[in-house]
């Protein structure tokens, strides 16, 4: 199974940030939501949420909605944890029963039901993956095309950075014998990884790329942190943070389900109505600065990738066609899933019309 690893330290409020990237299990935690008080949340439907690296900038929304008290304000409570190195991965561990939904990427959607498994995805945050490769700046390594003959560092092997590398290298007409991969992590691994020259380039995001680039050990080669990148590099939209669960769960708690879709579209109405610096302020200190970065440099790398989040929770268009194209392009056998039945708008439209808020995003169709 492919999965998006991340090396992620626990959830808000209980983590020392070592600035992680995807990897499994439990650690409760989110801190208590603003201005929320003490109130007794014991009465609300109780949802268990893990979340693929809870502290990194593309997965930002889900514990902001708890920082801005929206779980509560629509009647749910929602527990929220991160996988962590060596753990269980959060898609997996909602897959086999673990937690009840993911935060993680829609090709994992794509990934079960290719193996049986009905996942499906609720809601979708952001519209690239919001990755960067950033390479050293003797690499020579300017593009996907220079990955020939050097070694790419990506968060682990059959991670998701690893089926984008080997995407972008298809796309450049190179195969996975012209280049190496090496698992390095994210954070602090990742950026000793380019100290050391064991890794010519890492794939990783924000706050990591913000760190490589404020030591100037790193500079940006290929953007999939914004729409343009993305466009540029992969073909079109990337749709990558998403909620996922298993569609027979969803079946069995709609109300649930249809609150915290509820929750997220409003903090995604509200990152794009904020500015970063007013997000950064909501979320937990320890994920905003550290000792590799300040929350200045955090604030201004947030400035820069704020767009790939989709303001309205909608899938785009053509999203999923990109997604369906790169699976194949890798091995994935995609011959018995259907673009429609991985992934629904239905209950973002229906937070959408609650709250009176304008769908800007244009909907992905049967095609995706």
């Amino acid at each position: 199974m492919m999965k998006n690893k991340i090396y992620a330290v626990g959830a808000a409020g209980m983590i020392a940030l070592s600035l992680a990237a995807c990897g499994g299990s439990t650690g409760s935690g989110s801190s208590p939501a603003s201005g929320s008080g003490a109130a007794d949340t014991s009465s609300l439907p109780t949802v268990k949420m893990m979340i693929g690296g809870i502290d990194k900038q593309i997965y930002l929304p889900y514990q902001l909605a708890e920082q801005l008290g929206y779980y509560q304000k629509y009647g749910v409570k929602v527990e929220l944890s991160t996988e962590q190195h060596g753990g269980v991965g959060a898609e997996d561990a909602m897959a086999s029963g673990q937690v009840d939904m993911t935060g993680a990427w829609y090709v994992h959607t794509v990934d079960f039901q290719a193996k049986g498994k009905n996942v499906i995805n609720l809601v979708q945050l952001s519209g690239a993956p919001g990755e960067r490769v950033m390479c050293g700046p003797n690499s020579g390594v300017h593009s996907a095309a220079d990955f020939k003959d050097k070694t790419i560092g990506v968060t682990d092997l059959g991670s998701g950075t690893d089926t984008l590398t080997q995407f972008l290298a298809s796309k450049a007409g190179l195969t996975q014998k012209d280049y190496h991969t090496l698992a390095v992590g994210a954070g602090s691994t990742a950026i000793a990884a380019i100290q050391r020259g064991t890794a010519d380039c890492v794939m990783t995001t924000q706050p990591t790329v913000g760190a490589l680039q404020s030591k100037n050990l790193a500079v940006p080669a290929v953007d999939l942190a914004t729409s343009d990148g993305v466009n540029k590099s992969l073909g079109g939209a990337w749709p990558a943070a998403g909620l996922l669960a298993q569609a027979d769960w969803v079946n069995s708690h709609e109300d649930a389900v249809q609150k915290v879709v509820n929750a997220l579209v409003d903090t995604m109405h509200w990152i794009n109505t904020h500015s970063a610096a007013e997000i950064a302020d909501k979320l937990p200190s320890n994920f905003v600065q550290n000792s590799t970065i300040s929350k200045d440099q955090y604030v201004t790398a947030l400035d820069q990738d704020k767009a790939q989040f989709l303001p309205d929770g909608i899938m785009p268009a053509g999203g999923p066609k990109t997604i369906f194209d790169m699976e194949k392009t890798i091995g994935v056998d995609t011959s018995k899933v259907k673009i429609p039945e991985t992934f629904t708008n239905k209950y973002a439209d229906a937070a959408n019309k609650l709250e009176g808020y304008t769908i800007t995003t244009t909907p992905a169709g049967d095609d995706g």
